[in-house]
């Protein structure tokens, strides 16, 4: 299937590891012209490097999400670059767990208002394009209620939330919005392989609640967000698609 992805123009956040780097190459490897954004500038350096075999255009920043006009000025850099703006995938998460108020505050600052300003900064440019597509990266988390219960769980369900609103409220200027929730997935660097080697018992019972016996890995959940993101799924507005192996029970109407 031809996605319909070449030549057009995407920023994704969190874009040198893990599920933000898959969505980041895939969305490159289909054609698009992206820009990232990550705290790591010579993961960042790296990154764009790894990416120039695709012969797309790149621009990969030093940005954290937390910091409004910082994320807002690399927006701005990128439509520049581009000549425009046609996807926002919003990636990143604090991955803040623990219940307690300044993980609370970490989450809100970096998983919600990260999501919120880099879709509100890039909408002028969103509402010029003819295939203006929104994706949010939740988790399974914000669906059901796990061991991430606390800050990460609750805005990630959110982002469900607002994600849905955005695609009632642009629907009539066709700019559709969608979420991805990932199941736990496994990458070298990432929380889980963080989790094996210093909780092995969470580790050994996460694996196990997922009838699959695996995990997911970042290619997996890209090609769902690629997807969303894409023409091809040009009448696909205002849905959660959960990618998580069946881990998950609860049934969705």
């Amino acid at each position: 299937m031809d996605l319909g992805l070449r030549g057009l123009k995407a920023i994704v956040t969190g874009g040198t590891k893990g599920i933000g780097r898959a969505i980041a190459q895939t969305l490159a490897a289909e054609g698009a012209h992206v820009a990232f954004c990550a705290r790591n500038a010579d993961e960042v350096a790296q990154t764009v490097k790894d990416f120039g075999r695709y012969g797309v255009q790149l621009l990969g920043r030093v940005v954290d999400v937390a910091d409004g006009p910082a994320l807002a000025a690399f927006v701005a850099e990128a439509a520049a670059a581009f000549g425009g703006i046609d996807i926002v995938v919003a990636n990143v998460s604090a991955l803040a767990i623990p219940n307690d108020e300044a993980n609370w505050q970490k989450s809100f600052e970096v998983d919600m208002m990260g999501t919120v300003r880099v879709v509100n900064a890039a909408m002028p440019f969103l509402e010029q394009s003819a295939h203006a597509s929104i994706v949010t990266i939740s988790s399974v988390s914000g669906r059901e209620i796990d061991f991430a219960s606390g800050p990460y769980g609750a805005f990630k369900a959110a982002i469900i939330h607002y994600t849905q609103g955005l695609a009632y409220h642009l629907a009539g200027k066709k700019i559709r919005a969608n979420t991805v929730s990932p199941g736990n997935t496994y990458f070298k660097g990432g929380v889980w392989e963080q989790i094996e080697h210093g909780n092995p018992e969470l580790f050994k019972m996460a694996l196990g609640l997922n009838p699959t016996g695996r995990m997911g890995t970042p290619q997996e959940m890209a090609n769902a967000a690629v997807f969303l993101a894409s023409p091809a799924a040009s009448f696909i507005t205002g849905t959660n698609l959960v990618v998580d192996g069946a881990l998950t029970k609860g049934v969705q109407f």
